[in-house]
């Protein structure tokens, strides 16, 4: 079916003649094919945003519908490659250019490989959508080759061997497998049963392990402004979470921030494999056309659901989910629709809630236990969080970090605000009462210093300034590009007991006559401190020596 182009303004492209157009369909638009998609149908007129650029083209150039919507390739082949925001491999470019040349089109998923398959059901066999057929070892994770949509019934004669993507393996009800499959993208992939989510997500850091849990399954969002660190606490939650897969979405992120990740996770190792070999980059970043960002966030949730239906705990990151509104934003002005606040479109909120809510810990087909955890970053401008992105992710996700700039300022990082964050998974699971309570008396203290100074207050709110400081400083605070930069359970549990110690020991010398300045110039503080930055075999010395000598 084909139309021609009746009108250009700028990603939006007005054709006519393409009879029974259906929305979301994919259209390959003008003499070099440019990949587009139906957005919007008016009587003969149907409008398409283009995910390239459209410098050059020409109204009258053909428009051709392929009659489908954007379908992602799910095979074996996923794991450790690097596409854009419509699935197109960029390892694959390098050979032609640096760069995407316009209307160049790629497989997804390496069609000359063979990958070897095997079979882990018998001829004869019934099965239906999902069920598990058979398995192919992909970079050391069991790549399970599942049954399509749509097809369910016998299972005809299975082959064992190695087989490309698009090789016929078996029937199932007479229609022909093969190892790879295909998925719409907007579509969420059906569930057998959605479970509650229970087990927390252990991400090596302190403030969010101890403070605001992360559930497997779960949904959580980083808001903050420019340079507060979002992306570095997305990339360590990436790096040492114990996540099976990690689908990582640069939405609109620089370039070398991405190829900084692909090169940290190229050396970082998972068990005995590079991290790399867990994890499917999706780098569209700001110098690609802004309108497939739209898509790179429904490609990164589609490709996590895959591998969630085998029965992996899978983990999908965006950063961020801001620029993603504003491709959204983008397009809603281009189609000339009535704008919502600041401009984005009047359904952000549904658009938002839409995406999250594909998260979940799930019962497949086969009746294993996967989940979906979706991570978000949002960066509004100039840090308020009440513009609309921030306001319609918080009615969504149960996990909300807020990342403050006066943090980041101090050298805090991570920036993690404990007054403004939350987590429905469970605050304070492992984080004393007392020492929540101890941060909010702590600010409440700051507060007066400003306006009366510090000579002014009595040991007692000295005092706890100072156990204040050594819980942001020797348990919050954790760098990144250290060996503290992922801290076990175990680790997180003895520093807040040794600053556990070293409150009861200071307040009961106090209360016995000692003076403030004595307890603050004990040795205790500082090395309490230091503690956090022992290597594995110095710390529980240390520490052993330490409790013993407080106690």
């Amino acid at each position: 079916m084909k139309g021609v182009i009746k009108k250009i303004s700028g990603p939006l492209v007005l054709v006519e003649g393409l009879e029974n157009a259906k929305m979301y369909n994919v259209v390959l638009v003008g003499k070099l094919g440019l990949m587009g998609e139906i957005v919007r149908i008016k009587e003969n007129t149907s409008y398409v945003q283009v995910y390239e650029s459209t410098l050059g083209l020409r109204p009258g150039e053909p428009v051709k519908d392929t009659g489908m919507p954007f379908i992602a390739e799910l095979g074996p082949g996923l794991l450790s490659s690097i596409y854009d925001g419509v699935q197109r491999p960029l390892k694959e470019f390098t050979s032609e250019s640096d760069f995407i040349l316009r209307g160049m089109s790629i497989p997804s998923l390496d069609r000359k490989k063979k990958w070897n398959f095997k079979p882990l059901v018998s001829e004869g066999d019934h099965v239906a959508f999902g069920s598990v057929l058979g398995i192919v070892k992909e970079l050391g994770l069991e790549h399970r080759i599942m049954v399509p949509r749509g097809i369910s019934g016998k299972v005809g004669k299975i082959k064992v061997g190695s087989f490309k993507v698009t090789d016929k393996i078996t029937t199932v009800g007479g229609s022909k497998i093969t190892l790879m499959q295909k998925w719409p993208i907007r579509l969420p992939r059906p569930i057998s049963e959605k479970l509650p989510p229970k087990k927390k997500l252990r991400t090596g850091l302190r403030s969010l392990d101890s403070l605001f849990t992360i559930s497997k399954g779960g949904s959580a969002a980083l808001s903050g402004g420019f340079g507060v660190g979002k992306t570095v606490v997305l990339q360590s939650i990436a790096k040492f979470s114990d996540f099976d897969v990690v689908i990582y979405v640069g939405c609109g992120e620089r370039g070398n921030e991405m190829a900084d990740l692909l090169d940290s996770f190229s050396k970082l190792k998972k068990g005995e494999l590079p991290l790399l070999n867990r994890t499917t980059l999706i780098a569209n970043t700001s110098n690609m056309p802004v309108t497939a960002r739209e898509s790179s966030i429904y490609l990164g949730a589609t490709i996590g659901e895959y591998y969630r239906d085998m029965g992996y705990h899978v983990g999908v990151i965006s950063d961020s989910t801001s620029r993603w509104a504003e491709a959204l934003r983008e397009i809603n002005s281009r189609l000339g629709e009535m704008p919502g606040e600041q401009g984005y479109p009047a359904n952000l909120s549904s658009r938002i809630a839409a995406f999250y809510e594909r998260a979940g810990v799930i019962r497949t087909f086969s009746n294993a236990t996967g989940s979906l955890t979706l991570l978000g970053a949002i960066s509004p401008p100039g840090g308020d969080f009440s513009e609309p992105v921030t306001q319609n992710t918080l009615k969504v996700v149960r996990t909300f970090i807020s990342l403050n700039k006066k943090l980041s300022s101090r050298r805090h990082f991570p920036a993690i605000d404990w007054t403004s964050s939350y987590s429905l998974d469970g605050i304070g699971v492992d984080f004393p009462g007392w020492a929540f309570s101890l941060l909010n008396r702590e600010a409440e203290i700051e507060e007066v210093v400003q306006l009366i100074g510090p000579d002014a207050l009595q040991d007692k709110e000295k005092l706890v300034l100072l156990i204040g400081k050594l819980i942001r400083e020797g348990f919050l605070q954790q760098n990144a590009f250290s060996k503290d930069a992922f801290c076990t359970e175990e680790k997180s549990e003895k520093i807040m007991k040794a600053i556990e110690i070293f409150k009861d020991f200071s307040f009961s010398s106090l209360a016995n006559g000692a003076s403030f300045e004595e307890i603050s110039s004990n040795h205790f503080f500082m090395e309490i401190l230091r503690l956090k930055n022992r290597s594995p075999e110095e710390f529980e010395s240390q520490y052993k020596s330490l409790e013993e000598m407080l106690l």
